[in-house]
């Protein structure tokens, strides 16, 4: 059988159905209020790659250095590749549907959660190592099912296995489908203290769904209880600024902000702060030893989500509290009566503050990560400032001293590993990454939870960046957005140093030129896969620079004559006016063996997660030319539906059809105004003849933009501009005014724009009520 129901489970069906699934099936049988589902079995798992013959080749991908970041990568690409792409046994497919059916009449939203035969052991926790999707209904459930398949060789769960000394091709992964709650306020709970194992019980709580809390994007309330008493002896109310909740429209999970009324309100009453303990209490009680509890609360009542051992308690862990060094430092170092040997002074003030979440006493340079691409640069015996730690960053984990972190509470994914790499960690400081300056000598004390400072140091941060950081303190505030355009993904850093709201325009094309080939030769040379690694690496490159900002990315626009310069240029053709041939949709409508290549870059990067990028078509004319793009969407497994995508104005048929277009499905449309003024007025705008009657501020250009954004908004269509014409201050009013939904401007007007915005907004307003 490929399924089991969680009734018919129990802890010692470990083999079959994986460490979560053996939990929630020992909670059923005990009683306790768990949402009930169903397991695809790890033997399942196992039966689909061997009967598909991908098992030698998938465990030998996977054989690597993990210490290797680019080979940990390869090897998660690869295996991620195999398994997705190989179809689903019709027999097994059937099997889990009506499986799914059954629950509430196939009409429910389950929660689709990996459950590894090598997880939530009592002496390695896994924490985030497979995946979990929320809210999935019937269409999205096979596909999900695999997708948990897949991450038991994310770069992370390779990683931890080999340190942790579990082969790859002995662990199985089996999948619990169950139905989802709905909850208003949800969280986890330690029964007794995850560091010392003091008799305390720690309960952290958010509105809305635990995933918040549990990845640690969110600082959660936190609650102690004295197990011996059952007082609350204490209460910290966290500045809770988001929550995930199901979107009543979509059916998905979504990020929201949480309303400013509820962000520093308790999230639970003392009646069920008391219901949690005496759950958690019921839990120890059953398993015999400490838990770590997921719970959910819906209408009044709370419900059981997952239970697994504390894994980071020790024989020592009290006595050792005083005198765990992560770095190595001495107490007399740190006392400020010794030193590094380099000339750094003794400790000073407590600077940064948050919840001591892994104890010990670490020094060290700080080291501000805030994209994954910085991972390489953390050295041993650094201290990692991170707004939050994901499961990627382990492996830089493990080399450093120390961890502080913005967001997160003392169940989050920074304070879980840190605990089980012995690594002092500070969680939940709220400013750390801005307080501290790259390279800055500090002192984390996991236990009280303080960063205190060192003696001053040289700071490492690279010039460029330092330019383009704005210099005023303070990012105004604007309704309309200010994003950036990007060129070339090695500007990304000091694009992300403006502060800008996320990316206009990126350029695909300058991508392809700098390979030296027209796209048709290099697929020659290096084959289809290399050319869509390619154009991956560059716009990674940009979207992990500006996670969670949107990146937007243009597809292939440029014309021949530039094509014409590279290797394989000769098979192109000559055109008189290029930037009126062949060129932007209609070179990728007309070449579509190219086209599909840019697509599959884009849904690999959606798989891997880039759910902050946005696909944007240069140079479209009308309506049946963004039909024929969106079906090529479609074609290249991109739901159309479900991803933001639109389109370029940079020509009047353009701004003539944009109602059309957005009958169509765009969900934005952007102001070339570079193409638009020259198309408009018949410039050319590279003719020094003309130049003087080149003007983006001529009144028919501004009549189609402004008429545009009137239509787009009619449609619920966002609107933007990306040209050079973005960064010019009457061009700015003139789209505020006219209620443009962003300005993306250049690295160095950014700040200027920002605050133009801002002017005009405010005059507007104050217009508005004299």
């Amino acid at each position: 059988m490929a399924v089991l129901w969680l009734d018919e489970v129990r802890s010692d069906d470990l083999e079959t159905v994986g460490g979560k699934a053996a939990s929630l099936g020992e909670l059923t049988a005990a009683g306790l209020p768990v949402p009930p589902g169903f397991v695809v079995t790890a033997g399942t798992y196992r039966t689909f790659i061997e009967e598909a013959e991908i098992d030698e080749e998938l465990f030998e991908a996977v054989d690597v250095d993990s210490e290797d970041s680019k080979a940990l990568a390869g090897a998660h690409e690869r295996a991620h590749e195999l398994i997705m792409e190989t179809p689903f046994p019709e027999d097994v497919a059937q099997e889990i549907l009506e499986a799914y059916r059954s629950i509430d009449d196939g009409e429910a939203f389950v929660a689709v959660r990996s459950s590894a035969t090598a997880e939530d052991l009592p002496d390695a926790s896994f924490a985030g190592q497979q995946e979990t999707f929320l809210n999935v209904r019937e269409d999205d459930l096979l596909q999900r099912v695999k997708e948990c398949w897949a991450s038991l060789f994310s770069q992370r769960a390779i990683y931890y296995r080999n340190q942790k000394g579990f082969a790859h091709d002995k662990v199985d992964i089996a999948v619990v489908v169950q139905r989802m709650v709905d909850a208003e306020k949800s969280g986890v709970m330690f029964t007794s203290h995850p560091s010392t194992g003091e008799p305390r019980i720690i309960i952290e709580a958010a509105w809305g769904l635990g995933e918040a809390v549990v990845s640690g994007a969110v600082s959660p309330d936190n609650y102690v209880v004295n197990r011996a008493t059952q007082r609350t002896e204490d209460v910290t109310v966290a500045d809770k600024k988001l929550m995930h909740v199901k979107d009543a429209e979509t059916g998905e999970t979504v990020e929201r902000a949480v309303p400013d009324e509820r962000r520093e309100e308790r999230v639970l009453s003392d009646e069920e702060i008391a219901r949690l303990v005496d759950l958690g209490e019921e839990v120890e009680r059953h398993y015999g030893q400490p838990q770590d509890v997921e719970w959910a609360i819906y209408d009044g009542e709370v419900y059981m989500l997952q239970s697994r051992p504390i894994t980071t308690i020790s024989d020592t862990a009290v006595s050792n509290v005083e005198n765990v060094s992560g770095s190595g430092t001495s107490d007399a170092a740190v006392d400020g009566e010794g030193g590094s040997g380099n000339g750094q002074a003794a400790v000073g003030e407590v600077v940064v503050r948050g919840l001591g979440a892994s104890p010990g006493i670490a020094s060290g340079p700080a080291r501000v990560v805030t994209k994954l691409d910085h991972l390489d640069q953390v050295a041993e015996g650094d201290i990692i400032v991170t707004e939050m730690t994901m499961p990627d960053m382990v492996p830089a984990m493990k080399r450093a001293a120390g961890i502080v972190t913005d967001e997160g509470g003392m169940t989050s994914h920074a304070a879980i590993v840190s605990r089980e790499l012995g690594v002092p960690a500070v969680v939940g400081c709220g400013s750390a990454t801005r307080q501290l300056e790259d390279g800055q000598p500090i002192t984390i004390d996991g236990d009280k939870g303080t960063i205190r400072e060192g003696v001053e140091s040289k700071e490492k941060q690279r010039q460029p960046v330092e330019d383009a950081r704005p210099k005023t303190p303070v990012k105004p505030m604007t309704a309309t957005e200010v994003k950036v355009n990007v060129s070339i993904p090695e500007a990304a850093e000091r694009a992300a140093a403006t502060g800008a709201d996320g990316v206009g325009l990126l350029r695909i094309e300058h991508m392809v030129l700098s390979l030296g080939k027209t796209p048709e030769r290099f697929i020659s040379d290096n084959g289809e896969r290399a050319y869509v690694d390619e154009i991956i690496e560059g716009v990674r490159t940009v979207a992990d620079e500006f996670y969670p900002r949107p990146v937007r990315v243009r597809t292939l626009d440029a014309p021949s004559d530039e094509f014409r310069q590279l290797q394989g240029g000769e098979d192109v053709p000559r055109e008189h006016n290029p930037m009126l041939g062949y060129r932007g949709i209609r070179r990728s409508l007309g070449n579509p063996s190219v086209f599909k290549l840019e697509l599959e870059a884009f849904r690999r990067l959606y798989d891997m997660g880039y759910d902050n990028l946005e696909v944007m078509f240069p140079l479209v004319n009308d309506a049946e030319e963004v039909i024929r793009a969106r079906q090529h969407m479609k074609e290249a497994g991109i739901d159309p539906e479900k991803r933001e995508w639109g389109v370029m104005i940079e020509t009047p048929a353009s701004a003539l059809q944009v109602g059309a277009m957005a009958e169509a499905g765009i969900d934005f449309a952007s102001f070339g105004t570079n193409d638009l003024t020259q198309y408009t007025l018949a410039v050319d705008r590279n003719n020094e003849n003309v130049a003087s009657v080149y003007d983006e501020l001529h009144p028919a250009v501004l009549e189609l933009i402004g008429s545009t954004i009137e239509t787009c908004r009619e449609h619920g269509v966002k609107t933007s501009i990306c040209g050079q014409a973005g960064s010019k201050p009457k061009m700015v009013q003139y789209l505020v005014e006219s209620g443009v939904s962003s300005i993306s401007a250049n690295i160095d007007a950014v700040r200027d724009v920002q605050h133009e915005v801002k002017r005009v907004e405010q005059r507007l307003l104050l217009d508005s009520v004299r």
